[in-house]
């Protein structure tokens, strides 16, 4: 006999079929898939209604498959194995999420501890790879030049989604020698490593405010890496993030001063990747990592020569 309104037929009708074929009675059917008998009862009758025909013989030893039946089970035990694969499928991407995040971030970060929290993510999920591109110019998020971006500057379109991770300290750094020479006299006599301060300038708004008014303004770089190798080697003194500054290990903050508010991290994204997994584990990952070392980030206390 034909199946007619087979189309009508969903992965539900053929579970339940498939329970009571197995245990060979309604109650037997229903406790092996988890669902109230009743149920189980009306969902068979449904299914044969819309079949046209019996399924199963009702003797007094149970259910028997009658031949539409026992023709019907080994096409329902293919949609079964067919979902159990889907299934699987979904469930392992979930759990194993796999794919590249593209990642952007300034130079400077790339000196920070922010590096162990990549590898610590790195660890976690190893189906994940991290394609980092370490620049200071800003990527277009709307363009997907970048999935996620860390910024020292939050600037937030409305394609894009911003999170401001931590709030960052600065101070002055030098080498320990060179600390020796500083006096609690505002500077006087020292020098300070600027950025791009005109050639004849020999103070800037910056130190003025700084606790090293005095300190003249001698030496400029155009990048942050020179600016930390030339502060270690005792050019001068170098305000730095204390994050970044705190990991080098020939520079100590200068005494009679005290940490100063300093730029936040922002972790920005667009909108649309906000429920891709392998992004969305990523930025909940950074963040939270971030944010349990406030301290590191946010410093404070006047510094006195060590």
């Amino acid at each position: 006999m034909s199946i007619r309104e087979s189309h009508s037929l969903n992965w539900d009708d053929l579970k339940y079929f498939l329970a009571v074929a197995r245990k060979g009675t309604l109650r037997g059917g229903a406790q092996s898939i988890r669902v109230n008998h009743t149920t189980l009862t009306r969902r068979l009758s449904v299914m044969e209604d819309r079949v046209g025909s019996r399924l199963f013989d009702r003797t007094r030893q149970g259910l028997v498959l009658t031949q539409l039946g026992e023709d019907l089970i080994p096409h329902a035990e293919r949609v079964e194995a067919e979902m159990a694969a889907a299934s699987r499928v979904i469930v392992g991407r979930d759990a194993q999420p796999s794919g590249t995040v593209y990642i952007t971030l300034p130079h400077g970060l790339a000196m920070t501890s922010l590096m162990d929290d990549f590898t610590a993510f790195a660890d976690l999920y190893p189906d994940i790879t991290l394609n980092m591109n370490f620049t200071n110019d800003i990527r277009d998020l709307t363009r997907r030049e970048a999935d996620v971006s860390l910024r020292v500057a939050g600037e937030v379109t409305d394609d894009v989604v911003g999170r401001k991770l931590v709030q960052m300290s600065q101070a002055a750094y030098c080498t320990r020698d060179y600390a020796q020479r500083i006096k609690d006299n505002e500077g006087e006599g020292l020098h300070l490593i600027g950025w791009h301060e005109p050639e004849d300038a020999t103070t800037a708004q910056w130190i003025k405010e700084s606790y090293y008014p005095k300190a003249t303004l001698k030496h400029r770089v155009s990048e942050l890496v020179p600016l930390i190798a030339l502060a270690a080697s005792g050019l001068g003194m170098a305000y730095l993030a204390c994050n970044l500054g705190d990991r080098q290990p020939n520079l100590i903050r200068a005494p009679f001063q005290r940490p100063i508010p300093y730029r936040s991290i922002w972790l920005l994204l667009h909108r649309d990747l906000r429920n891709t997994a392998r992004v969305r584990l990523f930025v909940d990952f950074l963040a939270e990592r971030l944010r349990s070392r406030r301290n590191e980030f946010w410093v404070a206390g006047t510094v006195a020569l060590r």
